[in-house]
């Protein structure tokens, strides 16, 4: 939006987005294009702010089934994994989920 008059409108947390992967490969390319010139590093659990300071949060499909399993003890795991991750890695998750 163009106005005559000078603004500072600055996003924040309330306006996100989230990108489903299928493939740890599609979390890469995804972390690596969004993240360029803004900041990953803050993040944790597949956040980040791209360049001009919009959060994402790149998520593999996975996530969610593993999440939401019957096995309560195993979503436990795989949420505590999740929240020592910035950038989620898949094979990290399963082997929380797994046990391993």
């Amino acid at each position: 939006m163009d106005s005559a008059y000078e603004h500072k409108f600055a996003f924040n947390e309330a306006i996100s987005f989230m990108v489903n992967c299928e493939t740890q490969k599609e979390v890469d390319y995804y972390w690596e294009k969004l993240s360029e010139g803004g900041d990953e590093q803050a993040q944790q659990c597949g956040w980040l702010k791209d360049k001009y300071g919009v959060s994402w949060q790149v998520v593999p499909t996975i996530l969610g089934e593993m999440v939401a399993d019957k096995d309560a003890r195993k979503s436990e795991r795989v949420m505590k994994a999740m929240l020592q991750m910035k950038k989620l890695d898949i094979d990290g998750l399963r082997q929380a989920y797994e046990r391993r």
